[in-house]
């Protein structure tokens, strides 16, 4: 592993070490750029990961303090986690399911497809499928996702054949065990899924795909990494021309560091990305760094997401085995006769039973509620994620007088969900609950949404400046040497699960950087 100088010009300074910063740190050290990766939370591993789950949350998620406002469930029911990402070495894909899914030709083209809607901002993306399909390939080669490249699916578990029974009896055509960056064999070094269940607590296996083991040991190899724990990132700076000249941190002893840049990389999740951004003001950028547009923190995107959980009459177990390793597309497609716009879909889900009892249905109490939690062993479950409709007033903004212990302000998120969201919701309700009434559910529960995992668009990519912060190789067009890394590019979600897109924009944005530095032009 290198080390740099803090007072050295030379580097990319990449901020976050998840799906998008991490990749892209292995992906220019591997062309020959020096990178210096700073990451807010610490470095553990496959042997300190742990299997439970209240103590794996407090080992790797983000709990810094976040504030919500608006109408959705989750401002009442988690306050103060909006969100379900991770501060650690390998940001959230330590913690992701593993599902890994291309977006359809039609989702980067949203205002096209879907014209106009009341109260959307909708906006077709800079680029389209056929500029992404070869780095999709490239992604899906490196993340090992199963039924690509020769490479099997996984086993269905107990919960995955109740889905996949009442499923089929609908009529569904497109249900399997999924595309999962979790090899169902061992592959390039990492062993095969051992159905341990604990997919949402790190990989003790090392089967499912993180950068923590898989991108960044790969860069770490090359002599030209420098990763920095415990860095926690206030504010980017730039030099009277304009142009990013480093970054401040906090390192792990609370000392201020600055380390100087030649361009800057933010991959902080969308919410720590915006925040980041709108801390970075300045004379020249008095509402936030890269937001000439106003468009930094909105559109704020989670995805249209619920559960539906079944109960039967004999043990299912839902626990044993990979937690997400069931889908049907069927519903994923654009289909306005179901009175919504976009599509969703359906993918197998199982929590344990802490978490069970805190998010079937929080706040609940009594005897409905105890009932279910007695069914806990006879009970399958599925979780529901479809594209929600960017809007501006969706946003995250910095809190007017909270601010965090290095004194900068922390970020609120003030989220609605639009119509569109509703009807679509509804409609995955009234579906999820009839495959497992097919397949002979006693009863079954309609689960709101969680703190999200998906968080888009906060920084989204658009062929016009005054519309996005990024043009389509995540350049911010107001700072040619700044760029934005993760999924807060997003110009719309789509139906599909984000990771895969997200690391395979981040292949491809290596690739430009590295060009652009040897034209000299950054």
């Amino acid at each position: 592993m290198a080390t740099y100088e803090t007072s050295d010009e030379s580097v990319v300074v990449v901020i976050g070490s998840g799906a998008g910063g991490g990749t892209l740190a292995n992906e220019l050290c591997q062309k020959g750029a020096p990178v210096v990766l700073l990451e807010a939370g610490k470095r553990q591993s496959t042997a300190t990961y742990v299997n439970d789950e209240w103590a794996s949350f407090g080992q790797l998620a983000w709990t810094d303090k976040r504030t919500t406002s608006g109408t959705w469930r989750v401002a009442r029911d988690f306050p103060n986690l909006p969100a379900w990402t991770c501060k650690t070495v390998g940001g959230t894909t330590t913690h992701w399911a593993g599902a890994s899914l291309r977006f359809q030709r039609n989702e980067f083209r949203a205002l096209t497809t879907y014209g106009r809607i009341e109260g959307a901002n909708l906006l077709d993306w800079p680029l389209n499928y056929e500029e992404l399909a070869p780095y999709y390939d490239k992604a899906e080669d490196k993340l090992g996702v199963t039924r690509t490249h020769d490479i099997a699916g996984l086993p269905g578990n107990n919960n995955f054949k109740v889905f996949y029974s009442g499923a089929k009896k609908l009529g569904y055509r497109n249900v399997h065990t999924g595309r999962m960056a979790i090899n169902s064999k061992p592959r390039k070094g990492r062993l095969g899924c051992m159905q341990i269940g604990f997919c949402f607590q790190g990989c003790k296996s090392g089967a499912k795909w993180s950068t923590l083991y898989a991108d960044i040991p790969e860069a770490e190899a090359t002599g030209r990494l420098d990763l920095r724990p415990e860095s926690f990132v206030t504010r980017i700076e730039h030099d009277d021309a304009g142009k990013v000249s480093g970054v401040v941190y906090f390192d792990k002893d609370g000392k201020e560091q600055r380390q100087k840049a030649r361009v800057v990389c933010v991959a902080c999740n969308s919410i720590e990305t915006a925040r980041l951004l709108l801390n970075s003001q300045s004379p020249q950028h008095p509402n936030g760094l890269a937001n000439s547009s106003g468009q930094v923190g909105r559109n704020y995107q989670r995805h249209m997401t619920g559960s539906v959980y079944g109960i039967f009459d004999k043990p299912v177990h839902m626990w044993r085995g990979t937690t997400m390793a069931g889908i049907v597309t069927d519903e994923s497609g654009n289909n306005p006769k179901r009175g919504f716009t976009g599509g969703y879909e359906m993918e197998t889900l199982s929590l344990g039973l802490p978490f069970m009892a805190a998010f079937l249905n929080p706040g609940a109490w009594g005897r409905e509620f105890t009932s279910a939690m007695d069914g806990y062993a006879n009970m399958a479950g599925m979780w529901l994620v479809g594209e929600d409709m960017p809007q501006e007033t969706n946003r995250v903004t910095l809190h007017p007088t909270e601010k965090d212990r290095f004194g900068m302000p922390i970020p609120n998120v003030h989220f609605d969900d639009h119509p569109n969201d509703v009807a679509m919701r509804a409609h995955a309700y009234r579906q999820g609950k009839a495959i497992y009434e097919a397949a002979g559910a006693k009863r079954t529960i309609l689960t709101p949404p969680y703190p999200s995992t998906h968080n888009l668009g906060t920084a989204r990519m658009a062929a016009k400046a005054r519309d996005g912060v990024c043009n389509k190789w995540g350049q911010t067009f107001d700072v040619a040497n700044l760029f934005v890394s993760d999924g807060s590019v997003f110009a719309t979600g789509g139906s599909e699960n984000p990771t895969l897109t997200i690391v395979t924009l981040a292949i491809r944005q290596a690739d430009y950087i590295t060009d652009q530095l040897s034209k000299q032009t950054l």
